[in-house]
């Protein structure tokens, strides 16, 4: 099974509204690897690795709209696999 990884931008209405939570519980069910973080710009970013049905899966549903956050735009660049990371988490940007 083929692994790739992304890097992923949000915007819209993502940050204090429980969204990176969302995004880590969505990441563990489908079973990758990775992380996200609020930005300073309001944005959150992502970078998810797994195998490719299960990463596509992972970005169609943070792409939605719930009660809580409403996702505006999502930009996605494919990235070489990184295994820096054992599970996924929530970061805290640096100086933050």
């Amino acid at each position: 099974m083929k692994r790739i990884g992304y890097h992923i931008k949000v915007k819209g209405e993502v940050q204090g509204v429980g969204y990176r939570y969302y995004c880590r519980e969505a990441a563990a069910r489908l079973g990758l690897n990775g992380y996200v973080m609020n930005m300073p710009d309001g944005s959150v970013e992502a970078e998810a690795f797994g195998d490719a049905s299960s990463v596509e899966a992972f970005i169609m549903e943070i792409s939605g709209r719930d009660r809580s956050y409403i996702v505006r735009e999502i930009e996605k660049n494919e990235i070489p696999e990184n295994n820096r990371y054992n599970d996924f988490e929530i970061l805290q940007y640096p100086g933050n």
